[in-house]
């Protein structure tokens, strides 16, 4: 296995180093298109193979549902890369010029980060997806995905490499792992950093956190969603229960639902009754504080302190009820991850506020957290979220796939 490894990695290095153009870039991301319509069928058919086994080991049905390629989602994965195809190579742009006194013309151009690690799970489009953005942005991939979607995610990864040979590229500018062996994935957190420069893991809590806990290479990603949406005082009522809504129950399952809804005290009877009745009548669990118990029309469960840390991923909401402005913010910094909170109100200066001083990676104001999506953001899809302070931060797309470097020219300038 260590062998095995080394050597792809010793072959992403090399990719890496080739010489690519956006044009040609381009044309290979077409090539795979063309390529993954030609063999839809084929790709079904080794789709049915993890359906098979997901099945016979009683996989859950969301873990399923997640499985399934079919004729409308191959066109979703199509469709997803011609968006990155549409998108502006971010390598080699100037992003600052200036001139010195000291003579030094210096530009800071942006380039790509090297070899990039992806440990995933469940969705087959997560491998065409990160392929395509990895190698748009002039990076190498290691992919390692998860053992339930092996033979979907190696028809995909074959036919990237398949674009890549007709197009008189390396073909390991993309590879995936075939290796089943759970070890596997420690030896890439703990015994690659030669090869790879950035792990990026996408996936559930455990996952992330055996990611983040062993990794001798640089990571970017999140562990938990913890959302929140704060309901202020001068709320407009329809846009409140609309918003909130949707940021709980469009999707209970993905990391952009809200988990939290935060009521301004003045408006827990009103405004907030008619959202958790809203809620709960669409099949919402609501767990409350003491004044929302006392204030809600029927019997709910008690909130303990440990459920303002949960990720539920689920039909189940924490509602608190909070004195002001401020002390929403501060329940938002001190039990959220840094995900994506929200602000429903009319007050602009209290909206300012409220995105000036979260720490969230992402900060909205009257706008569903289930927004928090590299694609809804126009980067083209995503490779993960961050929540890493230092940058970046939100959702990973094209363009936060490159790091820069300082190029410097003068007329023999020499320091004094």
């Amino acid at each position: 296995m260590k062998n095995l490894l080394e050597n792809i990695g010793k072959k992403s290095k090399k990719a890496f180093f080739q010489k690519l153009s956006s044009k040609k870039k381009d044309k290979v991301l077409r090539d795979y298109c063309y390529l993954i319509n030609k063999n839809k069928k084929l790709i079904i058919n080794e789709n049915k193979k993890d359906i098979k086994i997901a099945l016979k080991k009683k996989l859950k049905i969301n873990l399923i549902q997640r499985l399934i390629l079919n004729d409308k989602k191959i066109s979703d994965i199509i469709n997803s890369i011609k968006k990155i195809i549409k998108l502006k190579d971010p390598t080699n742009v100037i992003l600052q010029k200036w001139k010195r006194p000291n003579g030094l013309n210096i530009s800071k151009i942006s380039i790509p980060i090297g070899v990039i690690g992806v440990i995933y799970e469940s969705r087959p489009n997560v491998t065409s997806d990160v392929a395509s953005l990895c190698f748009k942005s002039g990076n190498a991939v290691i992919l390692k995905g998860g053992t339930e979607a092996f033979y979907s995610n190696y028809i995909l990864s074959k036919l990237f490499r398949k674009s890549l040979q007709k197009n008189g590229l390396d073909e390991n500018f993309v590879q995936f792992l075939k290796l089943k062996n759970r070890k596997v994935v420690d030896f890439i957190l703990t015994r690659m950093n030669k090869f790879i420069d950035v792990i990026i893991p996408r996936g559930g809590k455990s996952l992330v956190k055996k990611v983040q806990d062993l990794s001798t290479v640089p990571t970017i990603g999140h562990l938990e969603g913890v959302c929140h949406s704060y309901v202020d005082v001068d709320a407009n009522p329809k846009i409140a229960s609309k918003v909130i809504h949707n940021a709980k129950l469009r999707n209970t399952a993905i990391c952009g639902a809200t988990e939290t809804i935060l009521l301004h005290e003045k408006i827990v009877k009103k405004i907030g009754n008619q959202i958790l009745r809203n809620l709960e009548k669409n099949g919402c669990k609501i767990i409350g504080d003491n004044k929302i118990r006392k204030a809600y029309s029927k019997k709910i469960k008690k909130a303990s302190i440990n459920d303002w840390s949960k990720e539920y991923l689920a039909p189940v909401v924490s509602v608190k009820s909070v004195k002001n402005l401020e002390e929403a913010i501060q329940h938002i910094n001190k039990y959220g991850t840094m995900h994506t909170d929200c602000i429903i109100t009319q007050n602009k200066k209290s909206a300012k506020k409220f995105l000036n001083e979260v720490k969230s990676s992402i900060a909205m104001h009257n706008t569903s957290t289930q927004f928090a999506d590299g694609g809804e953001f126009g980067f083209g899809g995503e490779v993960g979220i961050s929540t890493n302070t230092l940058p970046p931060r939100g959702p990973v797309g094209l363009n936060q796939l490159v790091s820069y470097k300082y190029q410097i020219t003068s007329k023999g300038a020499v320091r004094k």
